[in-house]
């Protein structure tokens, strides 16, 4: 599984790292150590919490949100295998995106739960880019 720094999550849940260190230092997200003494966050544990930030229980309200050119860099929160089809859901910051795309795109990708993705969106199609 995929481990991120307090930085790289600070990222992809649209605050700043200091907002992060300060979340990891209370409890709201579990941290553990790397051999270097770095404080990594599991990628299944980023997921769940991004879902509850975006979902508004962050408690800053003035936090301000960009998206350049339709691309909503975040975390897969969800990915739910049909026999031909395929939903994947990203928390961008505060934005949940769906995509329905086929099965095999998403083993293409190799994309699973706690990894970095980007969704971009054009018109009502939203296309995933592995990160």
């Amino acid at each position: 599984m995929q481990s991120y720094t307090i930085g790289q999550a600070a990222r992809l849940l649209g605050v700043s790292t200091d907002t992060a260190r300060r979340w990891a230092d209370a409890g709201r997200v579990a941290t553990h150590r790397d051999e270097g003494g770095r404080r990594l966050i599991d990628g299944r544990d980023l997921a769940a919490f991004s879902i509850e930030v975006g979902q508004g229980s962050s408690g800053e309200e003035d936090a301000s949100y960009t998206s350049a050119r339709n691309a909503f860099p975040g975390i897969v929160t969800a990915v739910k295998l049909g026999d031909v089809a395929a939903q994947v859901e990203i928390q961008a910051g505060p934005h949940r995106l769906v995509s329905l795309l086929t099965r095999e795109a998403v083993e293409e990708l190799g994309l699973e739960v706690g990894m970095r993705a980007t969704a971009r969106v054009k018109s009502t199609n939203v296309h995933i880019d592995r990160v």
